[in-house]
């Protein structure tokens, strides 16, 4: 089985929207308060470097954050690989991958009573990801969907609704397609009725179909940092395989952006954090995930300047404005849930043929 590294790296590059001068970006780490008694290593996602989510964390307990953002697993595990044993005391990492980091033994146990499991949204507690012999080695922090980013000015709201929008030529040369395979297949699958966590060799040629009407309508098949910028700037008016985290954060500067999860569904993200078994401030970083997973630093993370997307505690609403809400669609998470599916993660051999239909999709 494989897992998932783009889907991080890809939410990171949220940072060249900013370049354009359409959101404020930090990828500084957060100043600590002068002569702390104490020092925390947390390998991270750009996310978490935002001074406004560190700072009352550092100040409340006389810490140093030392914050490392990296850019998918695999980064993550060579810096750990390359590290000594207790250089690390936090790690953030994909959801669906924890499992693997759990299987190379790097993540402590949390006892599950010094979480709010309670208040984390069902679906997105990820028992299966998170926990491994009832025991807890993670939790969700934050999560997110990859779906229909659209200019709402240029096309009609009601269409993004049937996610064969995206293979339609109603808008053809006017949809950027966002180019990571996982999702987009997980979205076609979606589109065509199947499950994401049940796809097989047999679904492949139906999905290598539509990929290849997506292509022919499309303007572009590019990174995110592509596809974002088109949207941002109008050159095209579709981003498939964007939302929230793209537009959210544009909501003041550009309020013709928009995103909605289509009625048939879309494909979910989530990040977890944990505890790394080696470190030796075991408690002090234990405090430090409690902090992420509060309401008041839930509502931080979730308004980071890098990207927004939605905290996975519930009671996260009460420290987000009127704006803030509106913006991660707050109201509409009940139904977003229930109707979105994780990321596709196939065996090896379905992960192949996976990545062949995309490749025979971008040479058309």
């Amino acid at each position: 089985m494989i897992t998932s590294v783009n889907g991080a790296f890809a939410r990171r590059f949220f940072s060249s929207v900013a370049a354009i001068s359409l959101a404020a970006v930090s990828t500084v780490s957060a100043p600590a308060p002068a002569f702390a008694t104490e020092e925390l290593n947390a390998l991270v996602w750009c996310d978490h470097t935002d001074p406004a989510l560190v700072e009352p964390f550092e100040k409340a307990n006389d810490v140093k954050v030392n914050l490392k953002d990296y850019e998918g697993t695999g980064a993550a595990l060579s810096i750990l690989e390359q590290s000594q044993p207790g250089d690390w005391d936090v790690l953030v990492i994909d959801g669906v991958d924890v499992q693997r980091a759990v299987g190379l033994d790097l993540l402590a146990e949390i006892p599950a009573d010094k979480l709010p499991t309670a208040d984390i949204f069902p679906e997105v507690r990820m028992e299966a990801n998170n926990m491994k012999d009832g025991k807890t080695y993670a939790v969700t922090e934050k999560f997110g969907y990859n779906t229909i980013s659209y200019d709402k000015t240029k096309v009609d709201p009601a269409d993004m609704k049937d996610l064969s929008i995206i293979w339609s030529d109603k808008y053809k040369g006017r949809i950027a397609l966002y180019d990571y395979y996982l999702p987009m297949i997980g979205l076609v699958a979606l589109g065509l009725g199947k499950k994401t966590a049940e796809l097989s060799e047999a679904d492949m040629p139906a999905i290598a179909e539509k990929l290849s009407e997506m292509k022919k309508v499309s303007k572009q098949v590019s990174d995110v940092v592509s596809s974002q910028t088109a949207l941002a700037t109008g050159e095209a008016d579709i981003l498939v395989g964007g939302g929230e985290w793209i537009t959210a954060a544009l909501s003041g500067e550009k309020p013709n952006l928009d995103w909605i999860v289509p009625d048939q569904g879309a494909v979910r993200w989530a990040q977890s954090i944990g505890v790394m078994k080696a470190s030796k401030k075991q408690d002090l970083a234990l405090k430090f995930v409690q902090y992420i997973v509060s309401p008041e630093g839930q509502a931080r993370l979730a308004t980071s300047s890098c990207y927004w997307a939605m905290p996975a505690n519930m009671k996260a609403g009460e420290h987000l404005t009127d704006a803030q809400k509106a913006a991660l669609r707050w109201n509409d998470q009940a139904e977003y849930l229930k109707k979105t599916q994780l990321y596709p993660i196939p065996s090896a051999e379905l992960d192949q043929k996976m990545q062949d239909a995309w490749t025979d999709m971008m040479q058309q």
